[in-house]
């Protein structure tokens, strides 16, 4: 396959939350080890250095001076409605840029590097959903093709979750380096600071 024939991928990272579990104001503020929380999950989609186009969705929280340059700010007025809508904000700006696949990660999971981001959104496992795994255990990011789009649900809170339980078959796994540890407390930033 040519560069011109490989399939067109865009990141999304989901930063739209309310940090609800988070007593210390925005966690995706929030410092860890000097910089803000989001800006690790970011910047590890942006350094994977594959994507034609990274997208942040935000939503409860302005990202504004936060970011690094060239990434895409989408807004989701229907963060507050679960994570299943920043994801449906993210795959439509998919569909309207004309991209193959969107691989997704969480603005919570500073551990996900650049690699586990290249690996998902590069491996052939010959699946339309492709799944990082950490240690065995399935994490962040997750490979969406363009053919599963119209299956992932458009509210709730478990964006992916659902099409990947319900319909196995349909899912590969990456074995990746990392770790998708969320931060949700106070106590796990503090663990991790």
């Amino acid at each position: 396959m040519s560069d011109d024939d490989a399939p067109l991928v865009a990141a999304a990272v989901l930063a739209a939350g309310g940090s609800s579990r988070f007593d210390g104001g925005p966690k995706q503020l929030a410092l860890l080890r000097g910089r803000p929380l989001v800006a690790h999950a970011v910047e590890a989609a942006v350094g994977a250095d594959v994507f034609a186009a990274v997208f942040v969705v935000t939503g409860a929280v302005d990202l504004t001076g936060v970011l690094p340059s060239g990434v895409i700010v989408l807004d989701n007025p229907r963060w507050s409605e679960g994570q299943a809508t920043s994801l449906a904000v993210a795959v439509h700006a998919a569909t309207v840029g004309g991209f193959d696949a969107v691989v997704v990660g969480l603005a919570d999971q500073p551990f996900v590097g650049a690699e586990a981001w290249r690996r998902v959104a590069t491996e052939d496992v010959g699946r339309p959903v492709v799944v990082a795994t950490y240690g065995g255990r399935r994490g962040n990011p997750v490979r969406l093709e363009r053919e599963v789009w119209p299956l992932l649900d458009r509210e709730g809170d478990e964006g992916a979750r659902t099409l990947m339980r319900g319909r196995p078959e349909l899912v590969g796994e990456v074995a990746c380096p990392g770790d998708a540890l969320d931060i949700d407390t106070v106590e796990d930033l503090d663990t991790w600071s």
